[in-house]
């Protein structure tokens, strides 16, 4: 049970990281390049979230092997696992964007 509970908040404060660390760098570079900031880390939050679950998970297709293997062997537990922990990584991932969203709301 600590296993599962600490690699499931591992998974989401990656996924958190990622959208924000990226979208903040974003909207600096932005800056650099005359852009508007706001709008840069809006679209930028958007365009990651699907790599922010997957890096969260491993970054490979072998989370999704183990939830096909283990259905097909009848074990329902270890599957449940693998999609809570895809779950988790896009909560993270969800919260981040919508963070995102609420800093630079009226900005853009």
């Amino acid at each position: 049970m600590t296993y599962f509970l600490s690699k499931a908040g591992l998974d989401f404060f990656i996924a958190f990281g990622v959208i924000i660390g990226g979208s903040t760098l974003a909207g600096i570079g932005s800056v650099f390049m005359l852009l508007p900031p706001a709008a840069t880390m809006l679209d930028t939050a958007a365009r990651l979230k699907i790599w922010a679950i997957v890096a969260a998970i491993g970054g490979s297709i072998d989370p999704v092997r183990v939830i096909e293997r283990n259905i097909m062997l009848g074990q329902i537990s270890p599957a449940a696992q693998q999609i809570c922990f895809i779950l988790s990584a896009f909560l993270g991932a969800h919260l981040g964007s919508e963070l995102v969203r609420l800093i630079c709301k009226g900005a853009a």
